[in-house]
């Protein structure tokens, strides 16, 4: 699919949103499937109800598209779909696109999608948080699974199929890459690309300028270390508050009126995603071994990642690019100019809330919760802690498996290879890979943990379990 010339990117940009936001979430159990009741669904809290429920872009899906979209997909998928019951079918659907259950709204729509109440899905938030977690959906989990490229595209293709017209506002995939990987997602230049036609005061001016884009993907960060930060986003650039979380609202349809109404509402969910903790890590820790790991993690690493047994304050350390030696391509993308300008505006309350206009690196993250947000660094490059500790170990290619956790390395359970194999083709095929060759994917840096013993490595990452 061709790409449109850049005097159209303008146009197609202004009516597009996404629904990647930066709120936070809590561990629920998997479900069944069996349809909930609205009581069911009134049991939660508000601020999970809200992104549920409410239209904060357009919608783009419904109950037929999303039937139909089998009908696209490639052989021998598509006649193992056609054979199979409606039920079977959402199921497949689940799993190509990196869909979950809604806890609440179980058998219905799903949890990455909000119901407009008028038959419209409108994508939400839990796209990019919403993922689940050795087959446990974990609210606040990076989705890990999540193919919005693919889905978008086939979202698309459905509609041309059904003749159903394709308005500009969902066009947003033909001007911007979604993501090279599934489970990542350039989610920061939909906010660069989104923002570069606002006032400090959100008003659209579709006169400015298109901004120079570094297309590049990033993981999502997990949701419950919200709650020991001061500035978001891998470079901490940003303070917190509900309004950094309104970002994605930045579709042309909605003027600053429409961000004052739903202000209330990202209040709400801004103090529920504070009261959240992490998931507990539900397979066996050896506790003499953590004990151990508690003294090595304190005396190496605590530094800049922050302690975890003695309630003090998160550091939020930024570690410069040259110490870390990470991929640069997330810290680059952003430019002095642009973080000021985000910093000077409404999400940021005109300056009242100081951000990081020039970072020079990376925040050395929160790791509470860490065995349930792999993939690690900050592009999702590293699939589990033991890699992490073994830099030279780092795998070129990997492959997820669905539903399966490596509890030994502790992180996903993937097949690693040094090439992608000779029959993937595609670009679908393609994406369903990591490979850390393409730009931003960079598996290198954060290389502290080679001056520790193989013991104590082990110690350590058994210690990490715990947190």
């Amino acid at each position: 699919m061709r790409r449109p010339a850049m005097h159209t990117i303008k146009l197609l940009a202004l009516g597009w949103g996404i629904g990647c936001c930066a709120a936070f979430g809590v561990e629920l159990a998997n479900t069944a499937n069996t349809p909930s009741t609205p009581q069911a669904l009134d049991s939660y809290p508000a601020g999970y109800r809200h992104l549920l429920n409410n239209e904060y872009v357009p919608a783009q899906l419904d109950q037929e598209v999303f039937d139909n979209l089998w009908k696209t997909w490639e052989e021998p998928l598509k006649s193992k779909a056609e054979q199979a019951t409606p039920e079977e079918r959402r199921q497949m659907a689940f799993s190509r696109y990196g869909l979950t259950e809604a806890p609440g709204r179980e058998g219905g729509i799903p949890l990455q999608y909000a119901d407009n109440g008028k038959g419209g899905w409108v994508l939400n938030c839990f796209a990019c948080h919403g993922g689940k977690v050795a087959g446990q959906v974990i609210m606040g989990a990076p989705n890990t699974h999540i193919a919005l490229e693919t889905l978008f595209q086939e979202i698309y293709s459905t509609k041309r199929l059904l003749k159903r017209r394709v308005p500009p506002t969902e066009l947003g995939s033909l001007v911007v890459p979604l993501g090279k990987s599934n489970g990542t997602t350039n989610a920061i230049i939909f906010g660069v690309l989104l923002g570069a036609y606002r006032d400090r005061d959100l008003n659209v001016h579709p006169e400015y300028p298109t901004p120079k884009m570094v297309h590049h993907d990033h993981d999502a960060p997990a949701w419950w270390i919200m709650k020991r930060k001061t500035h978001l986003y891998a470079d901490g650039f940003a303070a917190k508050g509900h309004r950094a979380m309104m970002q994605f609202m930045m579709v042309f349809s909605n003027g600053p009126e429409v961000f004052h109404k739903a202000e209330n509402d990202y209040k709400e969910i801004f103090a529920w995603v504070e009261s959240l903790e992490a998931p507990k890590y539900p397979f066996e820790v050896n506790q003499q071994l953590a004990g151990t790991g508690r003294e090595i993690f304190n005396n190496n690493c605590a530094k800049c990642h922050g302690r975890y047994d003695d309630g003090s304050a998160f550091p939020q350390k930024i570690v410069s690019i040259d110490e870390v030696g990470t991929d640069r391509a997330r810290l680059d993308s952003l430019t002095y100019e642009m973080r000021k300008g985000y910093e000077e505006g409404w999400f940021s309350n005109h300056g009242e809330k100081k951000g990081i206009c020039d970072p020079q690196g990376y925040v050395a993250q929160p790791l509470n919760g860490i065995w349930a947000s792999a993939p690690y660094l900050h592009n999702g490059s590293v699939p589990t802690l033991w890699h992490m500790f073994h830099s030279d170990q780092r795998p070129v290619v990997w492959k997820r498996t669905e539903d399966g956790y490596d509890s030994k390395r502790v992180g996903l359970e993937v097949a690693e290879m040094d090439d992608l194999p000779a029959e993937v083709t595609s670009a679908k095929e393609k994406r369903t890979y990591f490979d850390s060759r393409l730009f931003g994917k960079s598996t290198e840096g954060h290389t502290f943990p080679d001056a520790l013993s193989e013991e104590e490595k082990t110690a350590v990452m058994e210690y990490l379990k715990t947190i």
